[in-house]
């Protein structure tokens, strides 16, 4: 079944700093109009919201996160942090707290265009900080917060401990580049064989397009100073994502922080096959199984 999509761009504010949003949801016609849940998808470190959550990659379908879930019957949004993507390039390094910011200020926007004050989020690596460090602070706001790629203290991550060899760099500067080869390397340096030929390129093709350096500021954060969030802080249902060969954190770390969350509401899931970009990875069609089941699950009914 071929569905038609609705899509508009817009422009948050945060200070005087522009965010660009991007939305999608069915093209329904008029006389079916009902409010639709919103999902609000955060991005990670070293690619903008757009690129990888609305990927079109040639001869290949199925690669849009943002239209699978709109197909699902929801209202999708994602933002480009401070420093990415479209949105303005500044002086500061765009670290986890700033991100949250940025989410308060798309969510001030789609309340504006929605008249709703909550959503659900997902969240993948850095982004997922970002998400569950936004659902501390606004615990209001967060209906369901889905964890993907997430690190809590670091210990034991080969990811982190590879990188924190150029933390230096890291902290000497505000941006650093990107190119190509840095992008397939984000493909294979779990396993090779979770991801199809001609996605890291694709990826790639539509990033260095509107950029060629991503901020530090979470890079230098998931160096130097985790944990940044606190599982007892949520109040929300979570569910926990983990690639089978993600190696920005170990079972122990997220399971430990699992553990700590205060909501009995909570899943773990493992799914093998996948990597550290699970929703790019060749069975992404696991994660929207998971991930749809635990979104569209009914409310708890209490006597």
């Amino acid at each position: 079944m071929i569905e038609n999509y609705w899509s508009r761009e817009y422009w948050a504010t945060k200070g005087d700093i522009s965010l660009f949003m991007w939305r999608k949801k069915l093209d329904t016609p008029p006389e079916t109009l009902e409010p639709k849940p919103i999902l609000f998808l955060v991005h990670g470190s070293s690619f903008s919201g757009p690129t990888g959550f609305d990927l079109q990659v040639p001869d290949k379908p199925d690669y849009s996160l943002m239209e699978k879930f709109a197909s699902y019957g929801f209202d999708v949004w994602t933002l480009d942090h401070e420093g990415y993507g479209r949105s303005d390039k500044t002086t500061g390094n765009s670290g986890i707290f700033e991100g949250v910011k940025d989410i308060a200020a798309g969510m001030q926007l789609i309340k504006n265009e929605t008249g709703k004050t909550s959503a659900m989020f997902y969240g993948s690596s850095s982004g997922a900080l970002r998400a569950a460090a936004f659902a501390e602070a606004f615990p209001n706001s967060v209906e369901k917060l889905v964890l993907d790629a997430f690190v809590w203290t670091g210990k034991g991550s080969p990811t982190l401990k590879e990188r924190s060899k150029k933390v230096d760099q890291w902290t000497s500067n505000n941006s650093r580049p990107v190119n190509r080869d840095f992008f397939k390397s984000i493909f294979t340096r779990d396993k090779l064989g979770t991801s199809e030929n001609g996605v890291a390129e694709a990826l790639a093709d539509r990033e260095l397009a509107i950029c060629d350096s991503v901020p530090t500021g979470t890079y230098v954060d998931m160096c130097t100073i985790l944990p940044v969030c606190d599982p007892k802080k949520i109040k929300c249902p979570v569910l926990i994502i983990r690639g089978e060969h993600d190696g920005i954190a170990t079972e122990e770390d997220l399971l430990n922080y699992f553990d700590n969350l205060q909501t009995n509401d909570k899943q773990f899931v493992i799914i093998p096959g996948l990597a550290h970009v699970t929703f790019l990875g060749i069975n992404r069609a696991r994660l929207w199984h998971v991930m749809k089941n635990f979104l569209v699950t009914p409310e708890r009914v209490d006597y």
